[in-house]
């Protein structure tokens, strides 16, 4: 079967939107009929992104098969709209695991180990081998592969990355390989002139390393590319002035495939590609496509002509960068969305909001609760370690004595339960084990099967079911879920509440409505006097997609406007 792959790569500056890129390009293919995957590389030494900080590299995306991965794997999955595996995420690590592990066995022959051919051999094997996993609901092999080169070009890390994509491009052939490269092109002084010197020093590295750019992506201000920058950069850089394309700032990154298609990134990847000649796209596929394309524009469109808005506080302890919480921040743009609100984020530190802050910064500290109490629904997501905890209970605590909305995701819930225990079940000790090893009252324990002395990839991770106990046909969330019996989530934990004092926190209304298959491990608890108090154990954030929002963001939303009862009273 043909093969076709595109290659989107970086020059000038780190984290440029090479992401977004990759993911506008798939879904612009996808619209077409195609069948899309994608691949992304990250050249550091990690195996995977389990034990990165937040606030190092951003979120850790998790998979159904429980890969821990890059945040731009949740981009892909929700464009694209499809299930990736921990494969489709390549890093230096893993490759020289591999490669490692296969000298171990001998299966090299006595020969010298060299990155090249070895190392970069093994990637093209990997990229190859991913590239046939079906991802989508056909069932098929994808057509096109999106491989997304972390880093910049030109890092040490990314060389044997950069030579293995350099090979690659001859073992496929011309017509199977595209390659883009997202450039910056910024605007210096107070004329605000563009300069294109960055770019061709990028391009110029990357034709030194013998890449040669098919489509190159500027990333400008929100002007776009002034008169004359386009035709400069093509000729300095060697391409057509169609190759050259102008990716200016916009207001929401579901813009971005419009604007690329707008300047005929897909018909030039079409002929450059070859894919009319080579590739057989079905009559159910083309209309699929079609489809897609038309809820994709309905949804931009309709973005922009929101006017009533909705204010949600997320009090995290990674709020220093927004990409920790990249995949909560999508949920709840999909579902404001979906209910037709314009959303007003506002970010809390939890420490802020601790008794502490009062005295060692006051202004922060009477700015955070300022926030805290002009929010129409509250959002306490997941996280690790102590710093903040007491100012993530405080804000539930306000949020159940207040009736404002709450949502509590996998630290959240723990929190929103050991709030409970201390204020409403006269447990003032009440703690985690994981934020105090000597609580004589642990309302949160570790889960007896995970490793203490292994931090990656030793978690309770990836797609697990939840089941929704008997009376609880009017809970709230299950309603929202379709009234099944059962819901399927993506998981990352390695404690949970402690199973022992279930009957005490329910005998005073705090109710754990879904729990797992051996009714043991608790997976979701609301509270029914309240307009919409949830605490769910697994991470929704990683299955939403633009087109079908999550059930629990979509409740924090209704329940934030007021429309969440008129909502369960229709279905």
């Amino acid at each position: 079967m043909v093969k076709k792959y595109v290659l989107v790569s970086g020059g000038v500056i780190s984290g440029i939107g090479k992401g977004i890129i990759a993911s506008s390009t798939g879904l612009l293919l996808k619209t077409m009929g195609l069948k899309v995957t994608s691949i992304k590389i990250d050249p550091y030494l990690n195996i995977d992104a389990g034990t990165l900080s937040p606030l190092d590299h951003g979120e850790v995306f998790v998979l159904d098969d429980g890969g821990e991965v890059d945040l731009d794997l949740g981009n892909y999955e929700r464009y694209l709209d499809v299930t990736l595996t921990r494969s489709n995420n390549i890093t230096t690590g893993k490759i020289y695991r591999d490669v490692i592990e296969r000298e171990r066995k001998g299966d090299y022959l006595g020969k010298t180990v060299q990155v090249v051919p070895h190392i970069t051999d093994a990637i093209q094997d990997w990229v190859e081998r991913v590239a046939t996993i079906p991802v989508d609901d056909s069932g098929e092999e994808p057509d096109v592969c999106i491989i997304e080169l972390g880093g910049t070009v030109g890092d040490i890390e990314s060389a044997p990355f950069v030579e293995a994509m350099r090979q690659f491009q001859f073992r496929v052939g011309h017509d199977n390989f595209a390659l883009i490269h997202v450039s910056l092109v910024p605007t210096i002084g107070s004329v605000g002139e563009q300069k294109t010197k960055p770019t061709q020093a990028s391009i110029r590295d990357l034709r030194g390393l013998g890449l040669t750019p098919d489509l190159i992506a500027c990333r400008c201000e929100k002007t776009g590319l002034d008169e004359g920058i386009q035709a400069k950069i093509s000729m300095f850089c060697h391409v057509q002035p169609n190759q050259v394309l102008a990716v200016r700032d916009c207001n929401s990154v579901y813009h971005v495939p419009e604007l690329l298609k707008d300047q005929g990134m897909v018909d030039y990847l079409w002929k450059r590609l070859n894919i009319e000649n080579t590739i057989n796209i079905s009559a159910p596929l083309k209309q699929k496509g079609i489809d897609m394309w038309k809820k994709w524009n309905q949804l931009t469109t309709s973005q922009e002509r929101l006017h009533d808005t909705v204010t949600i506080v997320l009090v995290g302890k990674y709020t220093n960068l927004q990409d920790s919480y990249a995949s909560v921040v999508k949920a709840l743009e999909h579902a404001s969305l979906n209910c037709r609100k314009k959303l007003i984020m506002k970010w809390v530190e939890a420490s802020d909001l601790e008794p502490e802050a009062r005295s060692a910064n006051p202004v922060k500290y009477h700015e955070a609760w300022t926030d805290l109490c002009s929010a129409q629904g509250i959002l306490v997501p997941g996280g690790f370690g102590n710093r903040g905890v007491e100012g993530k209970i405080a804000a539930a605590k306000w949020a159940r004595e207040q009736k404002v909305p709450y949502l509590g995701i996998c630290l959240g819930l723990q929190i929103a339960v050991i709030e409970f225990a201390r204020n409403v079940c006269g447990m003032p000790e009440a703690h985690s084990i994981e934020l105090d090893e000597n609580t004589t009252t642990p309302v949160v324990v570790f889960m007896p099967e995970i490793s203490k002395t292994h931090l990656g990839g030793t978690m309770r991770l990836g797609s697990k079911d939840t089941l929704f106990q008997e009376g609880t046909e009017n809970s709230r969330l299950r309603k929202l879920y379709g009234g099944g019996s059962a819901v399927t989530e993506r998981h990352r934990h390695r404690y949970e509440i402690n199973p022992e004092m279930i009957n005490k926190f329910e005998a005073k209304g705090l109710q754990f409505v879904g729990k797992d298959e051996t009714g043991q491990r608790m997976e979701i608890v609301e509270m029914a006097d309240h307009p919409y108090f949830v605490g769910v154990q697994y991470h929704p954030e990683y299955l939403t997609r633009p087109l079908k929002p999550s059930p629990p963001f979509m409740g924090l939303i209704m329940a934030a406007t007021g429309d969440l009862e008129n909502h369960l009273a229709s279905l």
